[in-house]
């Protein structure tokens, strides 16, 4: 049985110093060994400048090494440039430490391992006409986001990045009863002389997987439920680097995933009433859904053989039920995921999934 969980929270003050500021704190931490804090500070308006002012500082860190040869820790700070109901445009700043503590690590990954900065300008796009974030019932929804990577540093990390996303929710009419479709697209290319034959930065790829709600999560891709968090390949073997005390090295021990310069994923999420009152009164409902998505690498010349009809032969996808319940500190979601088709190196199980988050 696959059972995977993680736990979020978020605490919003308001006009504390009578400007109509808006500060939030934020973490989250995942089964995974993912935890991230985070605090922002929004003011709507300030004398007479004709924008929003946002900052935010977060620090986050994530262990990959059942997945990747590596584990993560970024420290960022993002600036809000300009912000409407429809154009958001901000700059980060991200400050990324690599480090290798089992000294294993594949080709890819190990030319990469080490300290960098991420300096990006982040355009977001967004048109939403749902009923709701949480439980749509009706309405649609358009994302894209678009960044550049290593605008402003010659020895960054220089990429550009853009994600597609649109959702849709049709009412059924008959127990509170809808269909939510979704589908996301994303793409990310090396920047440089020759781009088709760099490589792309492997922490800034796509990866696939994960167990929060693709309802809910309106951030271009969405989750494949019943895979782990970046559970889908490509991956290639690890290669062990010969130890200190030694000239030796042993066999492989595992795979590193190594994410994708390509992304779609899609799902179909039918979301209804329980029969007893009780529940509908506490917004407890249900739902079932599928869930499908694939990658692919590009970059390094990769795209030669890149083939349509093997993309789509090879999508990775499951299905499930499960039951929603929402409270004022958190939202629970518990769902029994079934694997329907994945690949050889894949991380997916069938069996029981839960997750914490966020209500607002």
């Amino acid at each position: 049985m696959a059972r995977s969980w993680s736990l979020e929270g978020s605490l919003k003050l308001k006009n504390l110093f009578g400007y109509g500021d808006i500060w939030d704190a934020s973490g989250a931490y995942g089964w995974d060994q993912t935890s991230e804090v985070g605090i922002g500070m929004s003011l709507p308006r300030f004398k007479s400048i004709p924008t929003p002012l946002m900052a935010r500082v977060s620090l986050s860190s994530q262990d990959w090494l059942k997945f990747s040869s590596y584990k993560e820790r970024l420290l960022g700070l993002s600036f809000g440039l300009l912000s409407t109901m429809q154009h958001d445009l901000s700059y980060n700043l991200t400050w990324r430490t690599l480090t290798d503590p089992s000294h294993v690590s594949s080709k890819s990954i190990r030319r990469q391992l080490g300290h960098n900065i991420l300096s990006a300008l982040k355009y977001t796009y967004k048109i939403d006409r749902r009923n709701s974030h949480l439980r749509p019932t009706k309405g649609y929804t358009f994302l894209s986001t678009t960044q550049i990577g290593g605008l402003w540093d010659s020895k960054g990390l220089k990429f550009f990045r853009q994600e597609f996303d649109v959702r849709g929710a049709v009412p059924l009419g008959f127990y509170n009863t809808a269909l939510n479709v979704g589908l996301g697209v994303g793409a990310i290319l090396p920047l440089g002389r020759g781009f088709m034959n760099l490589s792309s930065p492997v922490p800034d790829r796509f990866y696939l997987g994960g167990h929060s709600s693709p309802v809910c999560s309106l951030s271009g891709l969405s989750s494949l439920l019943g895979f782990r968090t970046r559970g889908i390949g490509p991956t290639e073997p690890q290669r062990l680097v010969p130890s200190k005390s030694d000239d030796r090295s042993t066999a492989p021990q595992g795979r590193d995933y190594l994410g994708g310069d390509l992304a779609v994923s899609a799902f179909a999420d039918l979301s209804f009433d329980l029969p007893l009152k009780l529940f509908r009164d506490a917004g407890i409902h249900g739902h079932a859904f599928v869930t499908a998505g694939n990658l692919a690498k590009l970059s390094e010349g990769e795209y030669k053989k890149f083939s349509l009809s093997e993309f789509r032969r090879t999508f990775r996808s499951s299905a499930g039920v499960g039951i929603i319940l929402p409270t004022k500190l958190f939202r629970v979601e518990v769902n029994y995921c079934y694997i329907l088709k994945q690949s050889e190196h894949d991380s997916g199980k069938t069996g029981i999934q839960f997750s914490f988050s966020s209500p607002l």
